[in-house]
């Protein structure tokens, strides 16, 4: 009040809000924290290089057991483990062709018309696999670690997804190139449906 000119840092205020959105705890499991800390990571190291350990996630194939009520994605070619749904960081839904104003879409070339769901990707935080590709480099193709098919893309600039959200980073994959696998409890052993 004795200087109104001054304000209150904007990042300052941004951190504020993501704090409140957390329920007023740090929780390093939730996908808004986790967006946020790939966000400081690619102001705080520009050439990519020498990242911190813990901005990877887990890859799936060290682990033995993935938890019941996760589920785990893998590559569809060779059925390689590649995530966890826990690493998968959700976004709200763009404005849909309008976001696409720039590409020209026309109203007959709407994305999704037909009652499809219009995210056709994941957007997931890096995974231990992904590190060699992601280091020194901008953007490039994500590829299996196995079977060396294309998966997805990723940009620490961002990517717009089909819905017409930007992401930023984007570690994106598109759904078509991987299975989703649920683990169900059958009697006394762990049952997989694909």
């Amino acid at each position: 009040s004795s200087r109104p000119r001054r304000r209150v840092n904007p990042g300052f205020q941004g951190q504020l809000k993501l704090y409140q959105a957390m329920g007023c705890a740090v929780d390093s499991s939730s996908a808004l924290y986790k967006r946020y800390r790939l966000q400081m990571l690619t102001e705080r190291y520009p050439e990519l290089q020498g990242l911190p350990r813990e901005v990877f996630a887990v890859d799936p194939t060290s682990i033995c057991q993935t938890p019941n009520t996760e589920v785990l994605y893998r590559c569809r070619k060779c059925r390689r483990a590649l995530f966890r749904s826990s690493s998968i960081l959700s976004h709200t839904e763009g404005s849909g062709p309008t976001a696409f104003a720039h590409k020209r879409i026309t109203d007959s070339a709407q994305l999704c018309g037909d009652g499809r769901e219009k995210c056709t990707s994941y957007f997931t935080e890096p995974v231990q696999w992904m590190e060699p590709a992601l280091l020194g480099v901008m953007e490039g193709q994500l590829l299996c670690p196995k079977c060396m098919s294309k998966l997805g893309s990723f940009s620490w600039r961002g990517e717009q997804c089909s819905c017409g959200r930007w992401v930023t980073p984007a570690f994106q994959i598109h759904k078509s190139r991987v299975d989703e696998v649920r683990t169900l409890p059958v009697g006394n052993f762990q049952a997989a449906k694909t």
